[in-house]
């Protein structure tokens, strides 16, 4: 089989494997829903590469308010790779313990909120600690992982804890131990990973429960939507809606910010 048949090969376990989990992903849209429908926001989080899973659920064609994307440059930007703002810093301040505080210190947290942290391997510090800094807030925790990566990966947490030890439900990208699913005749390190393509895949199945719960309830999202489908002047009118909806909800995020709870 060609390198090539190798990845579209795994790719389709993967998404066999994600056929399984819908009950969770029902669970999490649930979770969801609910916090959305009180006004308030689900907070998304990814370092590294998984700040891709990030932004696939807000903003983007086909997205809708509710989330707050939480982005730090100095754990995901890796344009330079090497010298200033390069791979080595942002992988040191990984697992940096306490930085988790200080991101989380920027928002006035609910027991009402709920939230996503997304790390494949589930072992670095700062993804472990804003699942710890959201679960002291009272509100549902989901985890996005690689299960069997995880498993395989030695942690780095001083507890020894992983992400799936700390929230209330994971759901599962189905990548290999190692993440990259393709062997190389005359290569002794498997390339390609797969953790986006689960990723993307759960993200996606989640937004789409989501938008059916808001709907049936009476409130249906507001969808960024493409000029090809609706026409120029609706489509920026839905962009500048949405927009100014996630402005509205964020800005009760500021309003009452304090330490977070113990």
């Amino acid at each position: 089989m060609k390198p090539s048949q190798q990845y579209i090969s795994k790719c389709r376990e993967i998404i066999d494997l994600i056929e399984q989990q819908y009950d969770q992903i029902n669970q999490v849209a649930d979770w969801f829903s609910e916090t959305i429908l009180a006004g308030r926001m689900v907070h998304l989080f990814g370092s590294g590469h998984s700040r891709i899973m990030v932004e696939e659920m807000w903003p983007r064609y086909g997205s809708f308010p509710g989330f707050n994307p939480i982005v730090e440059l100095s754990l995901t930007f890796h344009n330079n790779v090497a010298g200033t703002n390069g791979q080595r810093q942002a992988m040191y301040l990984e697992n940096v313990s306490g930085f988790a505080q200080h991101i989380l210190r920027n928002f006035d947290l609910s027991e009402i909120d709920s939230a996503l942290v997304i790390s494949s391997g589930g072992t670095n510090i700062v993804p472990i600690e804003i699942a710890q800094g959201f679960k002291g807030a009272g509100m549902k925790v989901v985890g996005m992982v690689g299960v069997r990566h995880s498993e395989a990966s030695e942690s780095k947490h001083p507890e020894n804890l992983k992400l799936t030890d700390t929230v209330d439900l994971i759901l599962d990208n189905g990548v290999p131990p190692g993440d990259s699913m393709v062997q190389v005749d005359g290569l002794d390190t498997p390339v390609s990973p797969g953790s986006t393509v689960g990723g993307v895949a759960l993200i996606n199945a989640v937004k789409a429960e989501v938008a059916d719960r808001l709907t049936k309830a009476g409130h249906p999202p507001i969808v960024l939507t493409a000029s090809c489908l609706v026409g120029s002047e609706r489509a920026s009118h839905l962009f500048e809606s949405a927009y100014d909806e996630h402005a509205h909800r964020i800005s009760k995020l500021y309003q009452k910010i304090g330490k977070l709870k113990e």
